[in-house]
């Protein structure tokens, strides 16, 4: 329960209290400003408190995006302002001082928002002057059309009920649901139905966490029909892959039509979404395994390719984090072609966005064969990794920015090295950053083609561990360093896969796949926390799994050192091991951390 209160005279007819209540708030009414700072002081430290104009006309989900959101300490809208336990002391200080000067009158007029702020002499918005002339970051929520304000006289109030009725405020709230840029078969294919499952959802008291977990499951018994390796199997997939992907659209419709967004939540939708594809490409090998065809290297290549595609898109997105303005003339022409209708949704699937992607798995595995699935999968990465890559590397080297240390050292942790990278990066000589980690990747990779389990390919990883701690001895702030971590990525997972598919013995692939399965978690949860302000993974988690070299180097030497059965069992040992560790920690951190809560609206791939 939060607590609302309410100031100034009400007016007759107003339904601000019934709205308060309906929004989960405990209304209680000062009998004036300082009855409103003492009522502010004694509400339970624990719970949100919400100042509220008395005389308050809008639509509830102005209210609603205004009061309810939990990523905002400080969050207001026209005749209301709101504090969550953390935010309570700057409102009560600032309450303190408005009251301590006798307040003063606002201007009337249109709130910056867009939407209607008639108010005049409104304390909540008295309030919200001071927090800002104190410097606090107050969040203001985008109206659009939705109506907020404090009307001055009975002629103002009049329009303002009548600027309410004119706008359906559950057409807004489910519009809004959706996100505002998507894929061409979300938007077309799924959005037009699934927000209206969301808000079935909404009515019923379901979160978004149980809709992500229902679309986790639905996938998980996705794989097992594929794994089957008949035709009815493979059609029941497709169908649930596809369902599956409807609750994943649902679950982020529902958090923004119901305000439930949590870090938790962020997390599980993420690493969730992750878990489901890869869990698909291994039902899919398992098939066809069953009918006597042995795709697992195409299975854990396509994991690879499309983990490594989104490496690209968190460095760079990170290498950019601090940047003001796009001055690159490659940015120029794409917002010149964003300009033109259809180029935008022919761009947004040549990335392969989730949807997409998923629709054509899906397709693919009802009406052919797994390796043929697999074959259009692999092409469709490598056509989208091509355009996304060579656009930035092109933004990049246009575009003037200054690389913040914050920005190094969010590239230094994406890298993931491990202590070998460490002991060597002091003594390591000045050298591009980029130039030494392809450098390094390209010598561990060849050599594993070209000599394969043997001791030049761990000679070859002892001279990947040297590049890749030259490319990171450096804080990484030069125009094209964003590249290291996918290169680093692509070294350490291309090298398994690899090694893996030359070894001849059934068993080696899977035993592979559930390596950079694993692997691979590692670096999607040091993406999330990052992204949420969370930080890194902690420095023992990292060193503990090795790092990317140290991961590397064991490999190759486990591969020279074993036969092909002994590897096998070697591989499925360090899977278990690097899985065990990493899903402890992140199990721990991300139930009991106590993050912020965020919303992550997900990336297109």
């Amino acid at each position: 329960m939060s607590t609302a209160i309410l100031t100034g005279q009400p007016v007759p007819g107003s339904s601000i209290e019934g709205d308060l209540r309906s929004l989960g708030f405990d209304v209680r009414t000062a009998a004036d400003d300082a009855d409103a700072e003492r009522l502010v002081a004694e509400a339970p430290y624990d719970q949100r408190v919400a100042l509220v104009d008395a005389r308050f006309v809008g639509h509830p989900h102005a209210l609603r995006l205004g009061l309810t959101d939990p990523r905002f300490a400080l969050a207001a809208v026209p005749g209301a302002v709101t504090a969550q336990p953390e935010g309570r002391a700057t409102l009560i200080r600032a309450l303190a001082e408005e009251n301590s000067t006798g307040g003063g009158a606002a201007l009337a007029g249109v709130n910056s928002t867009g939407g209607t702020a008639l108010a005049v002499e409104s304390l909540p918005d008295r309030v919200v002057t001071a927090l800002a002339d104190d410097g606090a970051e107050v969040h203001r929520p985008e109206l659009g059309s939705l109506v907020a304000a404090v009307p001055a006289d009975p002629q103002d109030r009049n329009e303002a009920r009548q600027a309410v009725a004119a706008v359906d405020d559950e057409a807004v709230r489910l519009k809004s649901a959706v996100k505002s840029r998507d894929g061409f078969f979300t938007t077309f294919f799924i959005s037009p139905y699934s927000r209206y499952i969301a808000r079935w959802c909404a009515r019923r008291g379901l979160t978004p966490n149980q809709v992500t977990t229902a679309s986790l499951l639905t996938a998980l018994i996705a794989a097992g029909c594929a794994a089957t390796g008949t035709r009815p199997g493979f059609v029941a997939a497709g169908v649930l892959l596809i369902a599956s992907f409807v609750l994943d659209c649902t679950d982020g419709q529902l958090a923004r039509y119901s305000l439930q967004y949590s870090t938790l939540g962020a997390w599980l939708d993420a690493t969730f979404d992750r878990i489901k594809e890869y869990a698909y490409y291994a039902g899919l090998a398992l098939g066809a395994a069953r009918n006597g065809d042995d795709v697992w290297a195409l299975a854990l290549g396509a994991m690879v390719l499309q983990t490594c595609r989104h490496v690209v898109d968190f460095s760079f997105n990170e290498a950019n984090h601090d940047a003001t303005a796009n001055t690159s003339p490659t940015a120029a022409l794409s917002d010149k072609l964003d300009g033109v209708g259809w180029t935008v949704w022919v761009r947004r699937m040549i990335v392969l966005p989730i949807g997409e992607r998923w629709a054509m798995i899906a397709v693919l595995t009802a009406a052919t064969t797994p390796r043929i699935t697999f074959y259009a999968l692999l092409i469709g990465c490598a056509v989208a990794a091509t355009y996304t890559t060579t656009g930035r590397v092109l933004r990049s080297l246009t575009r003037k920015a200054r690389r913040t240390d914050r920005v190094a050292r969010a590239l230094a942790d994406l890298a993931d090295g491990g202590p070998l990278a460490e002991l060597t990066a002091r003594v390591a000589p000045r050298v591009p950053a980029p130039v030494s980690a392809l450098a390094g990747g390209l010598l561990v990779v060849i050599s594993a083609a070209l000599w394969g389990a043997a001791w030049p390919t761990a000679l070859a990883a002892v001279g990947y561990v040297l590049l890749s701690a030259v490319a990171v001895s450096r804080p990484l702030k030069g125009a094209l360093d964003w590249l290291v971590p996918p290169v680093l990525r692509a070294a350490e997972y291309g090298t398994v896969l690899v090694l893996a598919a030359e070894s001849g013995v059934n068993g080696v692939l899977p035993a592979a796949f559930g390596l950079v399965a694993a692997v691979a978690y590692h670096h999607y949860d040091t993406v999330y926390r990052i992204r949420g302000n969370a930080g890194a993974p902690p420095a023992w988690l990292v060193r503990a799994v090795g790092g990317h070299e140290g991961r590397t180097l064991l490999v190759t030497v486990l591969a020279a050192a074993l036969t092909a059965s002994q590897f096998k069992v070697a591989l499925t040992v360090l899977a278990v091991a690097v899985a065990l560790v990493v899903l402890v920690e992140s199990i721990r951190f991300w139930v009991s951390a106590g993050a912020p809560a965020v919303h992550d609206e997900g990336e297109t791939a």
